[in-house]
């Protein structure tokens, strides 16, 4: 037999961002929770609103399985002296399994006789193990939890209901001083408290309260009503997947409406219009089929239709009176020279023990310099570069950006362009902040690309030297972010760089400034640990086995080079000869690291054709490797060894007795190694 089991647990309102992943949180715990008790179950459905966490379990069953098992015990030897009788490892085993010496037998397992006892565990009923729930509501993890009023729990809001129910039988515990029962809480304003009497009546008896306690069935209601305001007024809608999420997690009963604004305000950048409506007040945007922006907008209010013309009102009057501020901003920030934004910067310290934002601006303009020079970049590309670095910042001190700052960067490239940048720096200072985020892509143009990355190391290399370094999930300037956004654009853009050069360049200019007590060496260590990280996890997003990401971390060549050539292990490591080339090679290296210095190979030593033959395809190899950087070409050169590797080894014994000889044998293998290692750590990788 067996029952649905649900849990509710009714909150104050949570902040949506926490609402969808909390419910899947709860939905698992659950399921965990039973799998180990050993309770069989069916389906797991899980619910959410802003003001409740809920999960169905369908078809519980009534009691735990019965469990009949075999327990595995000491060897005969030990459990039994010699003349026959039980040991205390016998009887210790036996009394451990809840059983008796009588109850032992033999079996034999691999040639060898254990104590064995069977064991039958009855199963308990359900009910009596389902008070246990109280601990996995209070194991839900929070972005932010809090402790509220006297209770000793910190939580994400203070519980308000527990609701906990299997089959029509309530399960009894308390949480937070909340005692469980049936009743649960309709629409903060539509509804009403309502009981629920069984799980299967959940989803309705609430529905009758006006609350929608699916997500997916909201936020197709949600959907619905953005279609039909599309339809009846012939707009365009676009729908904004994160806005959507936010929006269905802030209602229980969704009902969209739309609102306008004065023509007027069209006159600001869409930018601001979008971010005023979206990010402030949870807006979505209306255009006509063309794209171009109408001065409507619609909300998804909580609740239903009752007087919904007094709402559209109420919300215009609201984003009136936003969208009034911005136009004012606008027409404030462009009467400022970019001269005085710039001066504004030496009175805002990015960080007490890192300096001013002005003081970073200098130093973002040092470091685009050094990278420009190591890139050879032309003077032009210079001289742009430079006055971007120079301005990047000068938005954050415009009015616009100081009440949306979602918009710096947009803000700059606009307010640069109107007046009177060249168009390359107006998008560049957009660009230095890209990548935004995971999904951003990076800057486009290659003066954005070195400003980007010259700021994005500038903070990097300041907060390591102050000794701000992420660990576990704190990473409060985003560094992580930072340092991924650097090794995509050097790799989009294909740069002829190495990450150590341009963190070498870096550490100089903060060092320059005083800025920390560490010395370069300690600063290049951590900062290239840190980035090797980084390029691990981006390899292992385009799926590079993790030993063939270990095998070209060690390169010095350029990130683009890198990922080339970990994509042409991934491409050969099911080659018929794969295994045996990989083998060769590492020989190569593992015996070179037993050279004891440098030296030159002397050819007369030689004293078989296989020496004289290894050597004259290391020589060939020489020759031809700087020929090609295509990384495919080079393992191939490599791969042509191995016969005569093989062969070397199969008719030479390096470690001669002879130490002239074995001095120049291992010469050879350091030669040779130089080169392998330069296309990769052969010996990471892991070969059957």
């Amino acid at each position: 037999m067996s029952k649905d089991l649900l849990l509710e647990i009714g909150l104050e309102e949570m902040p949506a961002r926490f609402v969808t992943q909390s419910m899947k949180q709860l939905g698992e715990k659950v399921s965990t929770y039973l799998t180990e008790l050993n309770i069989e179950f069916g389906e797991v459905h899980t619910f959410s609103t802003p003001r409740r966490l809920a999960v169905i379990v369908k078809n519980v069953s009534e009691a735990q399985a019965d469990i009949d098992e075999e327990a595995k015990g000491p060897a005969k030897k030990i459990a039994q002296t010699e003349d026959g009788e039980w040991s205390k490892a016998a009887a210790g085993f036996a009394k451990g399994q809840g059983m008796t010496t009588d109850d032992i037998y033999f079996k034999e397992i691999k040639g060898i006789e254990y104590a064995h006892v069977k064991k039958f565990i009855k199963g308990q009923e359900t009910a009596a193990l389902l008070s246990g729930l109280e601990h996995v509501i209070l194991a839900l993890t929070f972005g932010k939890n809090m402790r509220w009023g006297s209770s000793d729990i910190r939580y994400v809001r203070p519980i308000k209901w527990v609701t906990a129910l299997f089959g029509q039988n309530v399960i009894p515990f308390s949480v937070a001083d909340v005692q469980t029962g049936t009743e649960t809480a309709g629409h903060r304003f539509l509804g009403e408290r309502a009981s629920i009497q069984e799980a299967s009546a959940y989803v309705d008896t609430l529905k009758q309260q006006f609350v929608i306690a699916d997500p997916t069935e909201r936020r197709d209601m949600i959907l619905a009503g953005l279609k039909q305001l599309e339809q009846k007024n012939n707009w365009m809608i676009p729908v904004d997947e994160s806005l959507l999420e936010e929006v269905n997690n802030l209602v229980e009963y969704p009902t969209a409406l739309s609102g306008s604004f004065n023509e007027e305000f069209l006159a600001l950048p869409e930018e601001v219009l979008i971010t005023s409506m979206k990010e402030h007040q949870r807006y979505f945007p209306v255009k006509k089929a063309d794209g171009t922006l109408l001065p409507h907008f619609i909300t998804i209010r909580n609740g239903n239709s009752h007087a919904i013309d007094k709402v559209s009102r109420g919300n215009e009057k609201v984003l009136r009176a936003r969208l009034a501020d911005a136009d004012f901003f606008y027409k404030e920030d462009q009467k400022t020279p970019i001269a005085d934004s710039l001066q504004k910067l030496e009175k805002i310290v990015y960080h007490e023990k890192i300096g001013t934002l002005s003081e970073k601006v200098t130093r973002i303009r040092r470091i685009t310099a050094n990278i420009a020079e190591l890139m050879t970049e032309t003077n032009e590309i210079k001289l742009l570069a430079d006055r971007t670095a120079e301005i990047c910042k000068f938005d954050l001190v415009t009015q616009m950006v100081y009440e949306f700052p979602e918009l710096q960067g947009i803000m700059g490239e606009k307010y640069a362009r109107q007046k009177g940048e060249k168009e390359e720096v107006a998008v560049a200072v957009n660009e230095h902040y890209m990548p935004r985020s995971a999904d951003d892509s990076v800057p486009s143009t290659k003066t954005g690309a070195l400003v980007s990355i010259a700021d994005k190391l500038d903070t990097i290399t300041a907060c390591f030297a102050v000794g701000i370094i992420p660990t576990g999930s704190q990473d409060p300037y985003a560094l992580r972010r930072q340092a991924a956004g650097i090794v995509q654009t050097m790799t989009r853009h294909n740069w002829n760089v190495t990450l150590s050069d341009i963190i070498s360049s870096a550490i100089a200019e903060v060092l320059a400034d005083n800025i920390g007590d560490k010395d370069a060496e300690t600063l290049q260590a951590e900062i290239s640990s840190f980035f090797a990280l980084r390029v691990k996890h981006i390899l292992q997003e385009k799926g590079i086995r993790y030993d063939i990401i270990d095998a070209v971390l060690t390169k010095t060549g350029t990130l683009s080079d890198m990922e080339e050539t970990a994509v042409v292990l991934m491409n050969h490591k099911d080659d018929i000869d794969f295994k045996e080339t990989m083998e060769a090679l590492s020989r190569i290296v593992n015996i070179s690291k037993k050279a004891d210095g440098e030296r030159d190979v002397n050819p007369a030593l030689f004293q078989n054709d296989q020496e004289t033959e290894l050597y004259s395809e290391y020589v060939k190899l020489q020759s031809e490797w700087d020929k090609t950087a295509a990384a495919d070409d080079r393992y191939q050169q490599l791969a042509v060894l191995k016969p005569a590797i093989e062969r070397y080894f199969d008719n030479t014994m390096v470690m001669a007795e002879e130490e002239t000889l074995k001095q120049n044998r291992l010469a050879v293998m350091q030669h040779l190694a130089r080169i392998i290692l330069e296309f990769a750590e052969v010996t990471a990788v892991l070969v059957k």
